[in-house]
């Protein structure tokens, strides 16, 4: 064999097999969600996908699927466990599946109004609680985001607890959405989000509850003649990402992560606290819709002993570290 040869065949070799090695240094990834592509969520979710390419040299693209196209959450909880999501956005209580102290944040009347979470989420409460949950399952939080606070819809006003006796309440299918019609003497009935519109329409449950960007988004108020301002929950999002995807990130990649992930949640909850502000107007003169101021109070009151009682994941130290925060 020739001399050209040999090295023709030599360099063919090398190619072959440093093919896989470059496959391998570029990976496609998959952020799934259960949230419709107008919201803040999931544009952020977009903008974040672009950074990370960006910022990794396109080492790492990322896919984003929304409303639940890769599954309901506690769906895509169990993909990312498995591996077969890269990246989530979830619910702290479906998160407390596997550290239940996590769910405090999701428990109605936990905080005293925006600021108080807004301190909470940038705690080390949270952070130890976040790192609990790391050490746990393997999936690593990295971000949070404002979901907003959760009121009630319904056909009818609910001012006070007993107004909502024996309603049909759907809620999301973890325990701490369940707390809140059991404390007032509702009905849960837990749907997945992606089915809500049709059971009310069709009459399978009598209310719901979420933030109003979410109403708004998810169409609710078509099917609902009233916005009752409950807000029993100061909602928030958690963005993790996979066990198996974080434990091959560099600490360079991981701060990128974590970088992009806490800059689009920041400015993702700018926006829905926005959001919020215009909708409790919008309701009543754009779309015609009852907006109830709800006795909040009241509401709190029926849930103060609960807080700190048997039936929840954390201790009376946590409860108050939470409520110590200023």
């Amino acid at each position: 064999m020739s001399v050209a040869r040999k090295l023709s065949v030599l360099a063919a070799l090398v190619l072959t097999l440093a093919a896989p090695s470059a496959a391998f240094s570029q990976q496609k990834l998959k952020f799934a969600h259960v949230y419709e592509t107008s919201e803040p969520y999931h544009t952020w979710a977009l903008w974040a996908a672009g950074e990370i390419a960006k910022r990794t040299n396109n080492r790492y693209t990322m896919d984003v699927f929304p409303a639940s196209s890769l599954g309901n959450e506690t769906q895509i909880n169990q993909s990312l466990s498995l591996g077969t999501v890269d990246v989530i956005y979830t619910g702290q209580a479906f998160a407390a599946r596997t550290y239940p102290p996590l769910g405090i944040g999701g428990a109605p009347y936990m905080f005293r109004d925006f600021d108080h979470w807004k301190k909470y989420s940038e705690s080390a409460v949270l952070q130890e609680l976040e790192e609990a949950y790391y050490k746990k399952g393997g999936n690593k939080p990295i971000a949070v985001v404002y979901y907003g606070v959760r009121h009630t819809t319904a056909n009818k006003p609910i001012v006070k607890p007993e107004d909502m006796k024996g309603l049909k309440l759907r809620v999301p299918d973890a325990p701490l959405y369940i707390m809140y019609p059991k404390v007032v003497g509702a009905n849960a009935t837990p749907i997945a989000f992606a089915e809500v519109y049709l059971a009310l329409q069709n009459g399978t449950v009598d209310a719901q509850e979420n933030p109003l960007p979410t109403i708004f988004a998810k169409k609710f108020y078509e099917v609902q003649s009233h916005i009752n301002l409950t807000g029993h929950i100061t909602e928030m999002l958690i963005t993790i990402v996979s066990g198996p995807l974080w434990s091959k990130l560099s600490d360079a990649d991981r701060k990128v992560f974590q970088d992009v992930f806490r800059e689009a949640c920041a400015k993702a909850t700018v926006e829905i606290a926005a959001a919020e502000n215009r909708l409790v107007d919008e309701f009543a003169t754009k779309y015609g819709k009852t907006v109830v101021k709800s006795d909040r109070a009241a509401f709190k009151q029926a849930f103060a002993k609960f807080l700190v009682g048997p039936d929840v994941a954390w201790d009376k130290a946590l409860y108050d570290r939470v409520q110590a925060i200023k």
